[in-house]
């Protein structure tokens, strides 16, 4: 083996392991896996932790902890908690821009207007935390000596398919609404291109969102995307990311729990959506997609 002197010109690369993000901690994989992650060219980038179905129900059980206390705060600190992450990448905005760059296979400047739009869209979501509920909720005309009020509510814990060829920006698009309105997420980061959602995991662990609200795990979803549709302490997902050949079976096994399903809009490609069009992502809709509608009848006093 030829000599290597550690530090000149002929070091060995240390190549980074991303490691899952698990009820506030960096867990590696129970089963001690890992894969190697390339960009569209071959060339390697770095390992990914690949997650068991062991760590995705661990994941579960950290989301479903976390729910309620999340759920529980005020709007207005949901947003200000959110937006908080949106200034902690835009601290990080260079690194972000990097890894997207290889990841996606893209130029330096494409890379920067798409981490630009997934800071932005943190903002978005983050400003609709104290509005949603005006917009959703309602008082309801009734013929009798009662009030009736609806009230959105969050559903629980959520399972995110990530957009397999968006890494950055079309993950953000899709966590946000479900994080505004107080659920929880367990994420499946996109598979071939992991590290830009790996980073964010180290962003929300620096951040003010509780530990377990976000749980995001790497690896091969033909291991994990079946366990999470089945998952019976999993209330909704969304299935983004999901193969066109197998939504339907992720859809049958998710309705042996009566799960809520969220997914893309018929005839739109993964690959093919614009995730940078404001008018398609932003949508108090994606946020409706993850509340249940609460009617509540209290009588009028005297």
């Amino acid at each position: 083996m030829p000599h290597v002197r550690l530090g000149g010109p002929d070091r060995i690369d240390v190549r980074k392991t991303y490691k899952q993000y698990i009820g506030g901690a960096f867990p590696r994989s129970e089963s001690g896996r890992t894969y190697l992650v390339v960009n569209p060219r071959g060339d390697e980038l770095a390992n990914a932790s690949r997650a068991s179905r062991k760590d995705l129900r661990d994941a579960v059980r950290a989301a479903r902890k976390a729910f309620e206390p999340w759920a529980a705060r005020t709007a207005m600190n949901r947003g200000q908690v959110l937006y908080r992450v949106a200034e902690l990448m835009e601290g990080r905005r260079d690194q972000f821009r990097t890894e997207v760059a290889a990841a996606e296979g893209v130029s330096t400047r494409r890379a920067g207007s798409l981490v630009d739009h997934a800071i932005d869209r943190w903002v978005w979501y983050a400003g609709w935390a104290d509005k949603i509920a005006q917009v959703l909720g309602s008082a309801n005309p009734v013929a009798a000596p009662y009030f009736n009020f609806t009230i959105p509510e969050a559903t629980g814990v959520v399972g995110l398919v990530a957009p397999e060829s968006s890494s950055l920006l079309g993950l953000v698009s899709r966590l946000a609404p479900i994080l505004v309105s107080g659920n929880a997420a367990v994420v499946l980061a996109s598979e071939t291109r992991p590290l830009p959602a790996a980073t964010l995991a180290e962003v929300l662990a620096t951040s003010d969102v509780p530990g377990g609200v976000v749980n995001l795990l790497t690896g091969r979803k033909a291991d994990l995307v079946p366990v999470l549709a089945a998952h019976v302490d999993v209330d909704a997902v969304d299935t983004w990311g999901v193969a066109p050949d197998d939504q339907a079976a992720v859809e049958i096994s998710a309705a042996e729990s009566i799960k809520r399903i969220a997914r893309r809009p018929p005839g739109i490609a993964d690959a093919a959506f614009d995730w940078t069009d404001d008018r398609a992502t932003q949508r108090p809709e994606w946020i409706a997609a993850f509340l249940e509608m609460k009617t509540v009848w209290h009588p009028i006093g005297a």
